[in-house]
């Protein structure tokens, strides 16, 4: 026996006092109220957890602007979402985070990088030592005394990356 309907029964019986027995089975009393009159129109099948997915979507994308889309998609597929929404034409145009989903949602969002054709980057490196330094200046930082600060420069050889 669950738990709620251990609730409904004790709460149907004469002289209870709901407020004590929503201490007892540590419910709020709106939550308690709320499974005694379910019971009371649909019996046991009442006292079961209601989905709490929306009847309806009223922002979803019509079925011609899903279609629209997904042609444009087959026409140029390594095309993103910005440049797929510019073909779209007149009329009310969608954000391209909405054609983003469209895609993904049919499974052909290109991922940033897949699909494309690059080249894995390969690391740069310069054909001899001393032909050229990088320099990166790493920000700053307190010191101990709290009022000079230190200003960390990396210096790096391309070639040999010796810093």
């Amino acid at each position: 026996m669950s738990s709620r309907y251990e609730f409904v029964l004790l709460a149907e019986q004469p002289q209870a006092n709901v407020r004590e027995l929503c201490r007892r089975f540590e419910v709020s009393p709106k939550t308690a109220y709320k499974w005694i009159n379910r019971y009371r129109e649909l019996g046991e099948a009442g006292l079961q957890d209601k989905s709490r997915r929306p009847l309806s979507c009223p922002g979803s994308s019509s079925d011609t602007l899903e279609k629209a889309v997904l042609a444009l998609h087959d026409t140029y597929p390594a095309w993103g979402s910005r440049k797929l929404r510019s073909l779209l034409g007149e009329g009310v145009l969608p954000h391209h985070s909405t054609i983003d989903a469209i895609l993904r949602r049919h499974g052909r969002h290109l991922r940033y990088g897949a699909d494309r054709g690059d080249k894995a980057s390969s690391r740069f490196e310069h054909e001899a030592p001393n032909d050229l330094w990088q320099m990166d200046f790493k920000g700053h930082f307190p010191l101990f005394d709290q009022r000079h600060r230190c200003h960390p420069l990396t210096l790096l050889d391309d070639h040999s990356r010796f810093a």
